[in-house]
């Protein structure tokens, strides 16, 4: 499974606010045990789409503080399933965007429809700590106006 869970970017503010889609897709491996006969998708991967959608505002930015990472979990909520086959439309607010942490607000919805929420805590590092070839490529084509 590859660990990439945001399919494509919408709009993006870079620090202040990013919309994202993800498909969820119907043959990922997890949907055998989590839960047999009714696969949905896991509510830590629901955090950790939105998570990724939150990080990527706070990467195009392209401060020299780093990269954001998770850091903390403030508070997460599930109100229905996410299937697979699933659209899901992710969103994040930046509340805080601070030198050395951000928060943000974000939200993931099915069909229009309010499936989960988290406060999310980010953390920076330092690019020169990452491969040199890391990039983001995804962020990368959106910013230059391409798809990517």
């Amino acid at each position: 499974m590859r660990f990439l869970l945001v399919d494509r970017l919408i709009e993006l503010v870079p620090g202040h606010s990013a919309r994202a889609s993800t498909r969820v897709p119907v043959d990922l491996e997890i949907f055998a045990d989590h839960f047999p006969g009714f696969p949905v998708m896991p509510g830590v991967l629901l955090t950790e789409m939105m998570g990724q959608t939150a990080a990527k505002c706070l990467d195009a930015q392209r401060l020299p503080r780093g990269k954001a990472l998770l850091g903390k979990i403030l508070s997460a909520s599930f109100r229905d399933w996410v299937r697979p086959g699933d659209e899901a439309t992710l969103s994040a607010e930046i509340v805080a965007n601070e030198s050395r942490y951000a928060t943000a607000e974000c939200r993931l919805e099915v069909a229009g429809k309010s499936v989960a929420q988290a406060k999310l805590m980010f953390t920076f590092m330092p690019l020169e700590r990452f491969a040199p070839e890391f990039k983001d490529a995804q962020l990368d084509a959106f910013l230059a106006g391409g798809t990517p």
